[in-house]
């Protein structure tokens, strides 16, 4: 067993690590992994601003695509990134299908940015407080695909009204903070992609500064047109016959109108508070190949965060590392990864 003093020098650099050095502390022991995944910004206009990425989903691979997003964001443009995952309490390796259990969120407590996308989790108290304190505060946040269904929280929970689904809070977290709830599948599930197509009215958003051709092998999500007042279409979805970049676009109605897949706005839960919020119901893991998805996402963690005029003509998005993303689906996550199989 190491004595006090030859301790002192570990502690005393973990300590000094600013933000969230504590909690990193306090959810480890000498015998195992981290549970959550960070990355130091390095130079950029991002730097001494830290953002959270949860994930949490069983389909569309999030526990690859925000580690992913976190690099690009770290290395490219300075920004202090945190990766938080469903991890399985007896383990400590990534189980996606794991709804109850994500640590870390204590990090929100000084975070300048929430990412987050997961799918119908239902927390415990104790970790769901982080995520509902963070979004009374009015501070920004940014919904990826499931993000939209985010929690499934029973009826008599302390949290139940944030559910997706809730009839007396009008579809909870998805609906009352993203701009919407869960509503369908518009395009055909895994035989129909998506082309995104910049909305005519928001060319000169800065969120799409640079954003060209953005394509995706997920389906468009149906939304309840007109979207909510307070929020602007940025992105519409064009449902394509076939899954590869150049198909053709879907005849009929489905394109008739075209469904919103990316827009941003203000949401309020709190009286007061208000904050900026980018939705794209794009985002899963091979989504993230497309440049153009992941310029809209760099440029759209500028905008939430108040630093628009910093967003370059063509935002530096080149995929950090490897990048082989899984296809998508139901328990086809790659088991036995640990948070730190992600460190880069």
């Amino acid at each position: 067993m190491r004595s006090v003093p030859a301790l002192l020098p570990l502690l005393l650099t973990i300590l000094c690590i600013p933000g969230w050095s504590l909690q990193k502390l306090q959810a480890q022991d000498s015998n195992s992994d981290p549970l959550w995944v960070s990355y130091a910004g390095k130079a950029g206009p991002g730097q001494g601003k830290q953002i959270v990425l949860i994930s949490g989903d069983e389909e569309y691979r999030s526990e690859e695509a925000l580690p992913q997003l976190g690099k690009i964001l770290a290395e490219h443009h300075g920004f202090d990134c945190r990766v938080l995952f469903a991890i399985d309490p007896e383990t400590g390796v990534i189980d996606p299908n794991n709804q109850n259990n994500i640590p870390g969120l204590a990090a929100l407590q000084t975070a300048d940015l929430m990412i987050i996308m997961t799918r119908f989790r239902n927390l415990p108290d104790e970790q769901m407080r982080h995520i509902v304190e963070y979004c009374e505060s009015g501070k920004p946040i940014i919904g990826m695909r499931t993000a939209t269904h985010a929690f499934r929280i029973p009826a008599d929970a302390t949290y139940a009204r944030w559910g997706s689904g809730n009839k007396d809070w009008d579809g909870g977290f998805g609906r009352q903070v993203l701009g919407e709830d869960w509503v369908n599948h518009h395009g055909s599930h895994g035989k129909q992609s998506t082309r995104g197509i910049i909305a005519e009215a928001a060319n000169e958003h800065p969120i799409l500064r640079g954003c060209g051709d953005i394509w995706g092998p997920t389906d468009v999500y149906g939304i309840k047109l007109p979207l909510r007042e307070d929020y602007q279409a940025l992105i519409m979805g064009q449902v394509l016959v076939g899954m590869n970049a150049d198909s053709e676009a879907l005849a009929g109605e489905k394109n008739k109108p075209m469904m919103p897949v990316a827009w941003c706005g203000s949401y309020r839960v709190a009286e007061g508070q208000t904050g900026r919020v980018f939705t794209t119901t794009m985002g899963a893991s091979q989504d993230l190949l497309s440049e153009g998805l992941r310029r809209l996402l760099v440029n759209a963690s500028y905008w939430a965060l108040h630093m628009a005029e910093e967003i370059p003509k063509q935002a530096k998005v080149e995929l950090v590392g490897d990048y082989e993303p899984t296809p998508f689906g139901f328990n086809a996550f790659t088991k036995g990864i640990k948070p730190a199989d992600h460190q880069r």
